[in-house]
Order: C-alpha cells, then structure tokens, then sequence
C-alpha cells in the first residue's frame, strides 16, 4: 500500500491524472448539454394538453407545474401481461389527433414500434387505481421568468395549455415551449 501512495505522491504522475478528471467532467457536462440541444433538434415533436399548477420555491424562482391530461390512464389502455405496478417504466405510444394534440392510444412494459403519426414517450407509473393508473414523464416542472408563471396558470384555467415536447430517438424528452391555446 504505501508504494501505491508514493507512486502517486510524485507531481510528475500526478498532473496527468488530475488532467484526466479535469477532462473527463468537462467532457460530462459538454455531453448533457449536447444530448439537451440533441433532443431539440433531432427529436420528434408532438404536442400535448396540460392544466398547470403555479408554485415558487425561494431558491428556483417561478415555475409551472403541469398535469398532463395523459397522466391519468384508464387500465383498458395498458398492454401487459399484469398489472402494472408502481414505479414502473413503461411507454406511452400516442398519435395525433385533428387537433394536433397527441392522446394515449396505449400504455405498453416495454416499447412498441410507432407507426405514422405516433411517436413513443417514456413514462413511469406513480399510482394504480381500480379503474385507472397515474403516470409521471420528468416533464412536469417548466420553468419560466420571474412573474409570469401567474399568467400562465390563468390562462391554462380558461383552456389546457398547450405544451410542445421533443422525444429524441433515444427515448430522451424536453419541453420545448408552454402556450396557452387559442380557441
């Protein structure tokens, strides 16, 4: 043990092993910001409903909570061989409808082939009812500039706001933007 410390303790094998951690965080942080861009650009698009709940929180500022309206699923729509359990993955396919909107067609334990018009979003199941179960997608938390989650939640009292998410290939989600609808 002590000739492994005094292997490291010359400076001359040292500077290329703190290099090599310096590196490899900045080569992390560059990676999570690029699949984030990766998403956006490469991902597909779809369009869901959501009714938001206007928190703040001290040190984040303002940011909106959203409910999807896919959130809450009926059991008819799971494709498994058992119930669906908490805290399990699953993937939601959902399609386009004439309204642009993307519903749940079906809620499937592993992920299956979209067709034309249907793209794929992972999700995770938080709570099994009777008669339905509750689905969370890491996408329920956007934040916006200080003031202006108020706004939001008006507007989404009048009519669902209308949140455009971008699923990359990989399985990756990300808000692109929140808007109210117009109807």
């Amino acid at each position: 043990m002590t000739d492994l410390l005094s292997w490291f303790s010359a400076p001359a094998r040292r500077r290329p092993l703190l290099r090599a951690l310096v590196a490899a965080q900045v080569l992390y942080v560059l990676g999570v910001a690029g699949a984030g861009y990766a998403t956006t650009a490469l991902g597909q698009r779809v369009i869901l409903a959501t009714t938001p709940i206007d928190p703040k929180d001290l040190l984040y500022g303002d940011f909106v909570r959203l409910h999807y309206a896919i959130s809450a699923t009926p059991l008819s729509a799971w494709h498994g061989s058992g119930a669906p359990q908490r805290r399990q993955a699953v993937f939601v396919l959902l399609a386009t409808g004439a309204d642009s909107l993307s519903t749940a067609v079906g809620v499937y334990p592993q992920a299956p082939k979209a067709g034309a018009g249907q793209a794929v979003l992972r999700g995770w199941v938080t709570d099994v009812y009777r008669g339905s179960f509750a689905l969370r997608f890491n996408l329920e938390r956007y934040y916006v500039p200080e003031g202006s989650g108020l706004r939001l939640e008006k507007a989404g009292r009048l009519h669902p706001l209308r949140v455009r998410v971008s699923i990359a290939p990989w399985g990756q989600a990300r808000i692109t933007s929140v808007e109210a609808a117009t109807k």
